[in-house]
């Protein structure tokens, strides 16, 4: 792990977004700093097809979290 400097401007808006994304500031950082790097690499890539990406990459099924979903509405 490494210390990174940025300005205070950008860290107060790091944690006003990590407080709406239920992250902690580290990960917030790190989340922007990893979608960046992917759009930089990968420039005709829209960022919902990046983070589509990042889920498959994880074995996320949208659709097995929307059946889980909802089974727990019919409970």
């Amino acid at each position: 792990m490494g210390i990174v400097k940025i300005s205070e401007e950008l860290h107060e808006e790091i944690r006003k977004a990590s407080s709406v994304m239920s992250r902690s500031i580290n990960s917030q950082a790190e989340f922007w700093i990893r979608i960046g790097m992917l759009a930089e690499l990968h420039p005709q890539l829209s960022f919902n097809q990046i983070v589509s990406e990042l889920m498959k990459s994880a074995d996320v099924s949208v659709a097995k979290a929307a059946m889980e979903k909802g089974s727990t509405h019919e409970s």
